[in-house]
């Protein structure tokens, strides 16, 4: 593991711990205007953004993200050709929208050429960006920043190419007593020269609302204290139980006793032999969590290369044979093994004794049980690739997980060798466990091909056919463990054990559960498998006038707050985006939770104000902000509106962004921000309603 993933990963525990809502700014923006040849002068806003940020292209597919947009004018300006982008560009299918996004990490830079009208005369050049920022977490409300450049009268090309930035006249506007009243300035007039449309002051009760004090809530239950161990303990868990699942595996499980028994009976004392027997343990641990330090270099070396790897139509193909290899192998029609050399070196190597021996008696077993270990580490690493953008680190907590589970099984019946004698014997039910397995691995290959599908945008494989796909492969697995087909490692005259019927029944009470999803419904159904199967989207039966899981909410703040009044219920409050894709998967893979969607249905009115939304203001609404340095923030949309509102009331900018409000406007609880688990947006929730419910009153 890397030194620096080491620290960040604690850093961003500290971070969240403070709990504190903040106004992110991952992305500066410099502006300069350079003199070219024949006349002409292009203007270039460089963008440079934090680890982990992204910001799209201007070349986006509809209805996915907010692409960028660079505007040219001015007094005295002539634009001349397209906007242009220069930087590394990052493919990636995005399964919210169901379509391949275009983004830049790191830096970009967008370039405009133009001419001067009238050579001899003195020029403004005004360029606007228009951006929406991004992580793997969570989206910020689209931004729109204006800078000036003033370009020096005379007919000598070096008297242009000086550009100074243009100071504006600044006017506080009422903000939060918590938000910086130097940060944010109205511009009550535009240049008159320029081709951008005039200004005047917004109505400061769009803005600014006393009440809305959400650092001193009326409550402060239901505030998740967790940020991202969803990710990175779910993913130890997981390699936890695939370490388990693969010591009952004929390549590992006759190896426990005999491993053991040497260092509690081969030593000179039961002591050292306990504690080598330890120290065996730790070892295997210690390698495990190694094989991921090869991961955090390339992402060291070739950052986003997960990324890319996840979105590859072809990689993804490959995923899907390499998992359907891994089947084959479980299924007993051939083995998988490293190379002989390999395991003789480290076999050999045990010669050493001591600590050193000890460490490679670890490293051979772990060498020799490949052919039923590789497999499952290849899920795990299939799955870490696919599932997230921190692809190290969730690498580095599975093969820790993988690794413990070893380490404490060897260390504690190091510990306790009596226990010896309750394990089960070698035997058939060894060979049934990898057959399981290979059903398994079947299943997750087509998660693998549905990536495929969906990046090539061919939407052949629907989530109801991958759905029924999954059933035919689960009814194999019920065939299988009742005996009706066998595999070549099977005994023919072998009885079916209890335990082998009770997983029949089991698997088939999953087809079962399964066979739901092949029918049209008004939420998702499934939900157990969410982030498995196809997006709603490519559906048989997905029509996009359903609206948000049958409700249709608020997008207006203050027609919430009046139907709340009505309806005497709080308002929840969810600052969106049509472009925001966590937002996406907050809907699809939490609000559909039978849990969660009666509450949002019933106890609450739904106000979804959308960060993004492109309809232009009345005129004496619209505004321009002055952020300082020469960058002015333009207030024109509805969009606009209601991302400088969650910014003065919330000290926020991030989407999806959740608010509990009483229907007189104050705060009940803490607001929270991003994709989270369903638990902690259930107690959020609840929490809300709950206190409403028992003292909530309009004053």
């Amino acid at each position: 593991m890397q030194l620096k993933s080491f620290f960040s990963f604690w850093f961003t525990i500290l971070l969240f711990a403070l709990n504190q809502a903040q106004i992110k700014d991952p992305v500066k923006f410099k502006y300069a205007v350079n003199a070219l040849q024949n006349g002409e002068y292009e203007a270039v806003l460089t963008a440079t953004l934090e680890p982990g940020w992204h910001i799209y292209s201007k070349d986006l597919p509809p209805d996915s993200g907010i692409p960028t947009e660079m505007k040219l004018g001015g007094e005295n300006i002539l634009p001349v050709g397209n906007t242009v982008e220069v930087g590394k560009k990052y493919d990636e299918f995005s399964e919210a929208f169901g379509a391949q996004i275009v983004y830049y990490s790191n830096t970009a830079q967008f370039k405009r050429k133009f001419k001067l009208k009238e050579p001899a005369k003195p020029a403004t050049a005004i360029a606007e960006i228009t951006y929406q920022t991004c992580n793997d977490r969570i989206c910020l409300a689209p931004n729109t920043l204006e800078f000036q450049s003033k370009l020096s009268g005379g007919n000598k090309v070096e008297d242009f190419a000086k550009a100074e930035q243009e100071a504006s006249l600044k006017t506080p506007i009422a903000l939060p007593n918590n938000v910086d009243s130097q940060a944010i300035n109205i511009n009550p007039a535009s240049d008159p020269a320029s081709t951008l449309n005039p200004v005047s002051t917004l109505n400061s009760k769009d803005l600014r609302i006393s009440t809305l004090d959400f650092q001193n809530p009326l409550t402060d239950c239901g505030t998740p204290k967790r940020e991202f161990s969803e990710n990175f303990i779910s993913y130890l868990l997981l390699g936890f139980l695939g370490g388990f699942i693969a010591l009952l595996t004929p390549c590992v499980f006759p190896m426990v006793p005999l491993t053991v028994s040497y260092f509690t009976k081969g030593a000179k004392n039961k002591a050292k032999g306990r504690r080598d027997a330890l120290l065996y343990g730790f070892f295997i641990l210690l390698i495990f969590v190694l094989l991921s330090v090869p991961f955090h270099i390339i992402d060291g070396i070739a950052g986003n290369i997960f990324n890319q790897i996840s979105t590859s139509v072809w990689l993804n193909i490959a995923f899907f044979l390499i998992f359907l290899f891994f089947a084959g192998s479980f299924f007993g029609y051939y083995d998988i093994a490293l190379p002989s050399s390999i395991a003789n070196k480290s076999s050999k190597a045990e010669e050493a004794g001591g600590i050193i021996g000890i460490f490679f008696m670890a490293l051979t077993l772990v060498i020799v049980s490949f052919s039923c270990t590789g497999p499952i580490l290849g899920s795990l690493l299939g799955s870490a690739v696919t599932g997230s953008s921190d692809v190290p680190m969730l690498l580095t907590f599975a093969l820790a997980g993988f690794g413990l589970s070893w380490a404490l099984v060897f260390g504690l019946l190091a510990l306790f060798p009596n226990a010896l004698a309750s394990l089960p014997k070698s035997g058939g039910w060894m060979n049934t466990v990898k057959v399981v397995l290979g059903f398994v691995e079947l299943a997750l290959a087509l998660k693998f091909l549905s990536k495929a599908d969906l990046v090539s945008k061919t939407f052949l494989l629907s989530r109801e056919l991958f759905i029924l796909l999954w059933i035919l492969i689960t009814i194999g697995l019920v065939l299988y463990l009742f005996g009706i087909i066998r595999f070549p490692h099977d005994d023919k005259n072998a009885k079916i054990s209890p335990a082998r019927k009770g997983l029949g029944v089991l698997s088939i009470g999953f087809t079962i559960y399964l066979i739901q999803g092949l029918f049209p419904s008004e939420r998702p159904r499934l939900q157990m498998l969410s982030g498995i199967l196809p997006p709603v989207n490519v559906s048989w039966f997905h029509n996009e006038e359903d609206g948000i899981l049958g409700m249709h909410p608020q997008h207006d703040y203050f027609d919430a707050v009046a139907l709340a009044q009505k309806e005497q219920k709080p308002v929840l409050i969810d600052f969106t985006g049509y472009g925001c894709e966590n937002c996406r998967k907050m809907e699809e893979f939490v609000w559909s939770e039978p849990d969660i969607l009666p509450i949002l249905q019933n106890e609450v009115v739904l106000a979804s104000l959308y960060v993004d939304d492109r309809e232009e203001l009345p005129q004496e609404q619209q505004t321009s902000i002055d952020l300082g340095g020469g960058q002015m923030k333009k207030i024109r949309s509805v969009g606009d509106r209601w991302s400088m509102f969650q910014q003065v009331n919330f000290n926020n900018n991030s989407q999806p962004h959740y608010v509990l409000v009483t229907p007189d406007g104050r705060v009940i609880n803490s607001p929270v921000s991003g994709y989270m688990p369903k638990e902690d947006f259930k107690k959020f929730l609840e929490c809300g309603v709950r206190w409403w419910k028992e003292k909530g009153t309009v004053r």
